[in-house]
């Protein structure tokens, strides 16, 4: 992957992957268990996220086991990891409206509802979102998804504006104007 050095990739994502890498069939099914679950509450899990569990923030915890349940989820039946994911979540949305039209009004409606989404609501609205573009093989950059689920609820909804950018910001003005 080509990342600048302010878009490393975060140590726990290369873990991931070297498990999707490893073929760590195993590792992966004990990380899916968490799909159903509270962030946190599937143990089969803990062996695989503690390790990388940030010491100084512990309230950051249930992002590491949302987002290590969300890439098991999407990787299911994989053997390697996209190599140039989406720059975030809205961009990946983005693409799977422009490759199926039909979608447009419910996944609008569904992106919004993530983006106004609370942070106890969120693993929810993340879970159908990975699932929709899993179903269409499109990928997530899972470092900057981290990133954005550690950042959710900060004041200035940075990650929602950035996400509502790269999802609206690529479409013709024509039909930006015929929907208002």
């Amino acid at each position: 992957m080509n990342r600048s050095a302010e878009q490393q990739q975060h140590p726990f994502i290369a873990y991931l992957e070297g498990l999707v890498a490893r073929q760590d069939r195993a590792a992966l099914a004990a990380l899916r268990r968490g799909l159903s679950q509270p962030p946190g509450t599937a143990l089969e899990m803990a062996r695989y996220v503690v390790p990388f569990l940030p010491r100084e923030r512990p309230w950051d915890e249930a992002a590491y086991y949302l987002v290590a349940a969300l890439f098991a989820g999407w990787h299911q039946g994989r053997d390697q990891v996209a190599p140039h994911p989406p720059a975030n979540l809205g961009e990946s949305l983005a693409r799977l409206a422009a490759q199926d039209p039909l979608a447009g009004p419910s996944l609008e409606h569904r992106f919004t509802a993530l983006l106004k989404s609370h942070r106890e609501d969120l693993p929810v609205h993340l879970r159908q979102a990975v699932s929709l573009l899993r179903s269409r093989d499109i990928p997530v950059d899972w470092t900057q998804l981290l990133k954005d689920v550690l950042r959710w609820d900060h004041e200035d909804l940075a990650v929602q504006r950035a996400w509502a950018r790269a999802f609206w910001g690529r479409r013709p003005q024509a039909e930006t104007d015929s929907t208002e």
